[in-house]
């Protein structure tokens, strides 16, 4: 994970400390950033890599000198993202002697923003990074929230018929956004059949805790119709520190485009 951008080797912190912020920073990442288990993921390719080819152009309409004509080759920039935290360096020193309850909680909420910032930008979109979301471009009409979770497998149906009904095969994918999850693994149906088992028969695949996801997103997971592309990936680095503390971030560069948008269905609802 060490790159000499992120000056790891300038921190006051030893090799056990960094094998505990990656640690720590892997556990929590990985159970968050539902958006990477529903998409294409390419790369990494690496910090110096700024842009995805579309494969596309448009024309130049004046040229330096006449009978020429031409075309600009475009791209899609990849987008850097930070999350900076704190650590405590006693705590650090701490954990050098051996303790195992280290305190972590800057580098936790610094990872979930981070998460989050990622499953929104995928799913919904983010305009000042140049990222179209899923739920922005599907031309399908949206399936509103109904109260009674119980109902909500009718509603997982009716997302998948459409998919179906446009040509899109399966397996599906359902990415829940944190209120939705909540709901949807405490509930029982009559007779005391979990729901998530009933969901995960109607869509074929699996159902993924994606906070930052306003309702819930049904998805094809067919592969290549929601393409991601990794920079640099996920990282911890380093920015200053004083006599108390290190101050740190998880970094990386990623973009995103939709190349199917009519295979997924949004289901509204917080």
């Amino acid at each position: 994970m060490t790159m000499n951008h992120l000056l790891r080797e300038h921190a006051p912190i030893s090799d056990a400390g960094w094998n505990l912020l990656d640690a720590e920073a892997k556990q929590r990442l990985t159970v968050a950033l539902g958006a990477r288990k529903m998409v294409d993921f390419a790369g990494p390719l690496g910090w110096d890599y700024s842009a995805t080819n579309l494969g596309r152009t448009e024309a130049v309409q004046e040229t330096p000198a006449g009978g020429i004509t031409a075309a600009r080759r475009r791209v899609l920039p990849l987008v850097e993202v930070r999350a900076n935290f704190t650590v405590s360096r006693s705590e650090l020193l701490d954990n050098d002697r051996g303790a195992a309850d280290v305190d972590l909680q800057g580098l936790d909420e610094a990872a979930l923003q981070m998460a989050s910032t990622e499953n929104i930008a995928v799913f919904h979109g983010w305009e000042r990074g140049g990222i179209t979301g899923i739920t922005e471009a599907t031309p399908l009409p949206t399936v509103p929230r109904v109260e009674d979770f119980s109902d909500y497998p009718k509603r997982v149906a009716k997302a998948v018929a459409m998919l179906l009904r446009n040509g899109i095969s399966g397996p599906f994918g359902l990415a829940l956004g944190p209120g939705h999850y909540t709901a949807v693994i405490e509930a029982a149906e009559h007779g005391g059949y979990l729901l998530s088992e009933h969901l995960r028969n109607i869509l074929g695949g699996p159902i993924v805790w994606s906070p930052g996801v306003s309702g819930a997103v049904v998805l094809s997971l067919r592969g290549g119709d929601f393409l991601f592309e990794s920079g640099q990936d996920l990282s911890v680095g380093y920015d200053h520190h004083d006599a108390e503390t290190v101050h740190l971030y998880i970094e990386q560069s990623f973009s995103f485009r939709v190349a199917t948008a009519e295979a997924a269905v949004w289901l509204t609802g917080s």
